[in-house]
């Protein structure tokens, strides 16, 4: 099976991180304005998913959710989470650590597209 969302090994080592200090999380791929398209990092509860939002996977045994209109852009593509050095996104659990969580991408082939929308 096709996995819609995957992690680094920088990235769960970040999440196994927060995971240590603020117990159950989720994220969120943001989808612009204040932070750019920023994976959100919250506490489990904290921020509310709405029947907008779809369900991508899980990274670390964490949920991954993405609004209905962002997951347009990247339906074609499986999103990699990493975790660089640096300030990560205010509203986010990661931003008080010395890396943050990016996301990268890349292009479905034809099959595994094929996959993933039976999927959906």
């Amino acid at each position: 099976m096709v996995e819609r969302v995957i992690a680094t090994k920088e990235a769960l080592n970040l999440i196994e991180l927060i995971k240590s200090r603020h117990g159950a999380i989720m994220f969120y791929q943001s989808g612009g304005c204040c932070d750019g398209s920023a994976p959100m990092c919250y506490v489990e509860g904290d921020f509310k998913i709405g029947e907008n939002d779809i369900y991508l996977g899980t990274i670390g045994d964490v949920p991954f959710y993405i609004h209905r209109a962002q997951y347009e852009y990247f339906k074609h593509t499986q999103l990699i989470i990493h975790a660089i050095e640096g300030r990560g996104a205010s509203f986010s659990l990661d931003s008080v650590e010395d890396m943050h969580f990016i996301t990268n991408s890349r292009v479905f082939t034809t099959e595994e597209y094929e996959e993933v929308i039976k999927l959906f």
